[in-house]
């Protein structure tokens, strides 16, 4: 008999692309022999995956205005999506976590009141924002909690520094491609007319939400030195910022005359544009300060491009210098320059790494592999 898994997820699509690894989670587990029941929020498509039993009972969570509204629907939802799950046999419930809060101890505990086994993805092992709050409750979601996976060495030795009698039920499960939920764009021209960037330069892109740890700063620092031997070096930057004020990233731009090199599309960007935002770009730069994974670094190679982030632990557990993508000194901004100018000096390496970054991600981070690796985490639970 298969073993029944429902992927308990609030989050779904709204506001990023978390969906397409729910959706890549789900049809590696299914394609491994694991039934899956998949529930979530209103706001996501059924992907229409077969085999895949898809739930939207957490109805308009992020519609209100209210915290308070908001936390009664989420707890409406998780009554009926766990309840719901437990009483047509399901007894392994697996929740993703990009922090830790009341609403999140609810679940675990509902669940444990219903002998059900608890499995987390730990996405972020403390949150970006709020921390204190975020360990306060930390400790309580581990205990309540049966296995943990996480993506990287990391992450895994993070959490063990507070708790290390966890050490034997974390599980190290790469996060897995986009490639199957994208769609790749080929023509650059036509996708710099759409976002309205011009032909004629060559394209730094800082994609995703703007953070305080994203270090957005480390990179307009560094791009003053690299228009003195690329003049025609345009940075775009596409993405909201998130608890973040953007008028500190205005004020170095404005100070070193950086206006004319860069194209602000600080707003949330739909889920159709963001294809053409990769298409145009010719270099992806992640100049983070600090993370635990990287959707964005995952999601650049899925779509084809070089990518050039600082070498955070994390970072270089995915990828290698110079072979996958291209790192530099995590907040230097004199190094991040001095690779930039090598980087853009050089359009047979950077097309070289490009390949083998795609390559990287395509057979290495393949969803079946990452399906098998989840349901031998789960053969611990008995």
């Amino acid at each position: 008999m298969n073993r029944k898994v429902a992927i308990i997820d609030p989050l779904g699509a709204h506001g990023s692309s978390h969906h397409f690894y729910l959706f890549g989670q789900a049809e590696g587990l299914l394609n491994n022999g694991v039934s899956v029941s998949l529930y979530t929020n209103n706001e996501t498509d059924n992907p229409q995956i077969k085999g895949l039993k898809f739930f939207t009972f957490y109805y308009n969570i992020f519609s209100s205005n209210s915290d308070f509204l908001s936390g009664l629907k989420w707890v409406f939802g998780s009554l009926f999506s766990i309840i719901h799950a437990r009483f047509t046999g399901t007894s392994v419930f697996h929740f993703h976590i990009f922090y830790f809060n009341i609403l999140v101890i609810f679940n675990l505990l509902l669940v444990k009141l219903l002998f059900g086994k608890v499995v987390l993805t730990v996405h972020d092992v403390s949150s970006f924002a709020n921390s204190s709050e975020s360990s306060m409750f930390s400790n309580l979601i581990y205990k309540f909690t049966d296995l943990i996976l996480t993506h990287n060495e990391f992450s895994k030795s993070e959490i063990i520094k507070g708790n290390a009698e966890l050490s034997s039920s974390i599980y190290i499960v790469p996060h897995g491609n986009y490639t199957p939920f994208i769609n790749i764009q080929k023509d650059k021209e036509t996708s710099r007319c759409k976002l309205n960037i011009p032909n004629d330069k060559k394209v730094l892109l800082f994609f995703g939400m703007i953070k305080k740890v994203k270090g957005l700063e480390v990179l307009l620092r560094a791009l003053k030195d690299v228009i003195i031997e690329t003049p025609d070096i345009l940075l775009v930057i596409a993405g909201k910022p998130w608890e973040n004020d953007f008028t500190t990233y205005q004020k170095i731009i404005d100070e070193n005359e950086l206006s004319n090199h860069c194209l602000l599309h600080t707003k949330f960007i739909a889920h159709e544009d963001v294809e053409h935002y990769y298409c145009a770009a010719d270099l992806v730069v992640l100049p983070y300060k600090k993370i635990y994974q990287s959707g964005v670094l995952v999601m650049t190679l899925s779509y084809g491009k070089p990518a050039l982030v600082s070498d955070l632990p994390p970072l270089k557990e995915v990828v290698a210098d110079m072979e996958t993508a291209f790192l530099f000194e995590s907040e230097n901004s004199t190094s991040l320059a001095k690779k930039l100018n090598l980087i853009l000096s050089d359009t047979e390496k950077l097309e070289q790494v490009r390949q083998k970054g795609e390559n990287l991600i395509n057979i290495r981070y393949d969803w079946n592999e990452i399906g098998r690796q989840t349901e031998q985490a789960y053969q611990s639970l008995y």
